[in-house]
């Protein structure tokens, strides 16, 4: 017999933003790119930061 699928609703959602920074390596003139999936109101904080 098959399984019924059930479906749960969700009443709170989170805003959830994907911030990419990219980073200069120390000893080469080469970048890497760091990324994170953050809270909007603190993406301005975490690009700031070195």
């Amino acid at each position: 017999m098959a399984k019924k699928s059930v479906a749960i609703l969700q009443t709170g959602s989170k805003k959830l933003t994907k911030a990419v920074k990219m980073v200069k390596k120390n000893n080469s003139s080469t970048y890497s790119f760091v990324e994170t999936i953050i809270n909007p109101d603190l993406a301005n904080d975490w690009l700031s930061k070195k």
